[in-house]
């Protein structure tokens, strides 16, 4: 099996079964992270941690929202933690006890890393503070996946204004999409700490001390929840922007091509008007004089006296 065995010493250990059962067996076991949900995985959750049947269902069906529940001698909880911009959040399955914590997930996540880090460099031999280690390394992991995320918003913007085109307007879409996700996410993720910190459902080891860590987490989803809607207002200013650029640059390729219109709607009627096969303009106006005074100087005329018109008007 791959993954973390952490120990009550916060020493780690090669992750087999006889190092896991004889950790549980002494009391040793601090974290025990598990980096896939194969029958192997599911083998040890079954009968080596003994937890029931709906929370091995549950850790083999993934896509779930952000959840805890009770049960007689642990809780269940569901988490997820961010990677990178273009990659979906990834989900954690947690499950925990007084005498242990159990992590499952299939995708790889460097919060778990930082929290099985963070656990070494800080020794404890309590389950509360590895599982407080592993939701902050969670949700603190959502922070610089919404930075990055400013940026490309930001970088978006300023090409829109510059030159927009149909790959921007995708890429707008494509983030909004992964607003939307994330937002579906943080919400239930948010009350599930709320409930622990309310003590709807009762926490093993939970007291007034690691009350205020619980709480901390929860200032640290409403941040990011509150950040999620100020980057899905702010998409849909980029959004209105791209829409509005796009139909000022249409509006002007249809003032240039009105006034080449019009420039040529008097020459057309000149033309035309001279090009009548009567005997009297035939006859009458033939000269080098009259064909560049009344055939050439009334068509430079009108065009000249159509671009001072629009000119004054500021059309031009």
């Amino acid at each position: 099996m791959q993954g973390h065995l952490i120990l009550s010493n916060c020493l780690t250990d090669e992750v087999t079964r006889p190092n896991i059962e004889r950790a549980l067996k002494e009391g040793d076991l601090l974290w025990l992270d598990l980096e896939d949900s194969g029958p192997e995985t599911i083998a040890v959750l079954r009968e080596v941690f003994k937890l029931h049947p709906l929370a091995i269902e549950d850790a083999q069906e993934f896509s779930q929202r952000p959840k805890i529940e009770d049960y007689d001698n642990f809780v269940s909880l569901v988490a997820y933690g961010a990677r990178g911009l273009d990659q979906p959040l990834a989900e954690v399955h947690a499950f925990y006890a007084e005498r242990f914590l159990v992590t499952v997930h299939r995708d790889p996540l460097p919060a778990i890393g930082h929290a099985c880090t963070a656990l070494t460099r800080l020794p404890t031999d309590r389950r509360l503070v590895a599982l407080y280690r592993l939701l902050d390394a969670l949700v603190d992991s959502m922070f610089p996946f919404l930075a990055t995320l400013d940026d490309r918003i930001d970088d978006l913007q300023d090409e829109i204004f510059n030159s927009p085109r149909p790959e921007q307007l995708v890429a707008l879409f494509a983030l909004k999409r992964q607003l939307v996700d994330m937002r579906k996410l943080v919400t239930p993720q948010r009350d599930m700490v709320a409930s622990m910190l309310t003590r709807v459902i009762p926490i093993p080891g939970m007291t007034a001390e690691t009350e205020r860590y619980v709480r901390d987490l929860y200032d640290h989803l409403i941040r990011i929840s509150d950040m999620v809607d100020s980057y899905r207002d702010l998409l849909s200013g980029s959004l209105d922007a791209y829409m509005s650029m796009v139909s000022n640059r249409l509006n002007d390729q249809m003032k240039q091509l009105t006034i080449i219109a019009t420039v040529f709607l008097p020459l057309s009627f000149l033309t035309g008007f001279f090009g009548q096969n009567f005997a009297w303009l035939v006859n009458r106006i033939g000269s080098t004089a009259a064909f560049f005074g009344i055939g050439i100087g009334t068509e430079v005329l009108a065009v000249v006296g159509l671009l001072a018109l629009f000119k004054k008007r500021g059309w031009m």
